[in-house]
């Protein structure tokens, strides 16, 4: 284990039956309350980022990390949010969810052609949500140069779906 990984997992909460019986939530509020661990999550997600014009965040606590990685890196910050909450025209994607579906959308003035784009969230779990801001971001006339996640759930076996993408994840559990 890494000296990052281990400041990672010694700073997430587990927090058993959240959102609902039977589910292990893993709270990074404590990582983020930390600013010797939040600082090093955020410089190793910017080293990632290099040579790109543009980082996503997908809402919601992907922006708390893209934000800050992309001003690290000098890049353009891009939220991604749920159908609804962006005020200008928008692309949308929808994806699957274990009891239905979503939509989420992106500004479509969002990307320049060509712009090269790291998305950022804090959870890789099914993947689902992942896939479809690929393909807004790539919809859009981006380049998509890869993905970063602070903790990947290896048993949802979210990464089967972004096959196409050089997915990092900065913990694996």
């Amino acid at each position: 284990m890494t000296e990052l990984s281990k400041l990672i997992l010694d700073r997430i909460r587990d927090v058993p039956d959240y959102p609902k019986p039977g589910v292990l939530f893993k709270d990074i509020t404590p990582l983020l309350a930390d600013h010797e661990a939040f600082s090093a999550v955020v410089e190793e997600l910017a080293r990632l980022c290099q040579g790109c014009d543009k980082v996503v965040g997908i809402e919601a606590r992907g922006f708390i990390l893209a934000a800050p990685v992309a001003f690290r890196a000098g890049a353009g910050f891009v939220p991604v949010r749920k159908k609804g909450k962006l005020p200008a025209e928008t692309f949308e994607a929808s994806y699957d969810l274990e009891y239905g579906s979503a939509v989420i959308e992106v500004h479509r003035d969002a990307f320049a052609p060509g712009d090269r784009v790291l998305i950022v969230d804090d959870v890789l779990a099914t993947g689902g949500t992942a896939r479809a801001t690929i393909e807004l971001v790539r919809g859009a006339g981006a380049e998509v140069v890869g993905a970063a996640v602070l903790m990947e759930l290896a048993f949802l076996r979210g990464r089967e779906k972004l096959d196409d993408v050089d997915l990092r994840s900065l913990v694996i559990v």
